[in-house]
């Protein structure tokens, strides 16, 4: 299983701010925003990440996350030209995925809730039996997202659903759950996003590509419910709801969430040395203390 992250696009939304610096590297409390969606598809077991940015950014967010050795993984970059739709994200990575199932993250897309990795690894396993999944999220106002319409069935402890129909902010939603940034797909999906046409607003739409799945009856549907937080920090408020969330968060339980070194160390994917060397690279602060804190064993998930 391979993943991507789509780090793309100017960030105008977020101007002065993201002038000179990618909207990706701007800070979430603590940490980078990229952490985020990183440590996402770390918590599915995705070890293989394709960073997809912009020609400007992609060297700065190289020189933060390097080859991902550090974190045992490996990471590899591809520039996107133009931001012309999600689902240009797969003809760009067509190489990078091969034979491989892939799951995708936005860049600005931060998740948390307890069961999450159950769902990840649900969504993975459907990838590798030849079925795609989204993630849906309800919203006060579904006129804005992707919109998925669904019927519960008894799959995950009933929270999996039977998806029947997806839309691109529809004038008359269907329903209250918006799509989210987190997609996984099985093998063949550079193929099928090939086949995806521009829609009226000159876009590769990740929607078409999601309803050319459900037409092929593989579409699965995964919904985060009570517990769960998804949020979309791509404006001033959104970024800033992040932050005040990470840092309530981080402080009224008393560790880092999000810390792919962390992450890593759980996993087996780095050893102790590798987690202590980690914790050095960020001196004296906060972040670096509480790696610490989890390899002297005073931070235990």
């Amino acid at each position: 299983m391979k993943g991507i992250i789509l780090a793309g696009g100017a960030g105008t939304r977020l101007y002065p701010l993201t002038i000179v610096t990618s909207k990706q590297l701007l800070p979430v409390y603590d940490k980078p925003m990229i952490y985020y969606p990183l440590s996402t598809l770390m918590l599915g077991k995705i070890r293989e990440v394709l960073i997809i940015s912009t020609p400007e950014d992609t060297p700065r967010i190289r020189q933060l996350l390097g080859d991902g050795s550090q974190f045992g993984m490996e990471l590899s970059y591809a520039v996107q030209e133009k931001p012309e739709g999600l689902a240009q994200a797969f003809t760009i990575g067509r190489e990078f995925i091969g034979d491989s199932p892939c799951a995708m993250v936005l860049g600005d897309n931060i998740f948390y809730g307890n069961g999450l990795n159950a769902k990840l690894r649900a969504a993975r396993n459907a990838a590798e039996a030849g079925k795609a999944t989204i993630f849906g999220y309800y919203v006060e106002d579904p006129k804005r997202f992707g919109i998925m319409e669904f019927e519960k069935t008894d799959e995950d402890n009933g929270h999996g659903v039977r998806i029947l129909s997806v839309e691109e902010k529809p004038k008359e939603p269907k329903s209250n759950y918006a799509i989210v940034g987190l997609y996984f797909y099985p093998a063949g999906v550079s193929d099928m996003a090939a086949e995806v046409k521009p829609s009226a607003r000159g876009e590769l739409e990740i929607t078409t590509l999601n309803d050319m799945y459900l037409k092929q009856d593989r579409l699965n549907g995964q919904l985060l419910g009570r517990g769960f937080t998804w949020m979309d920090a791509g404006t001033f408020d959104s970024l800033q709801k992040a932050t005040d969330f990470v840092s309530m968060i981080e402080q009224y339980q008393g560790m880092t969430i999000s810390a792919p070194e962390e992450i890593a160390y759980h996993l087996g994917w780095i050893d102790a040395e590798g987690l202590r060397n980690a914790a050095a690279r960020y001196g004296k602060s906060p972040y670096g203390d509480r790696l610490l804190a989890v390899l002297e064993g005073k931070v235990v998930i």
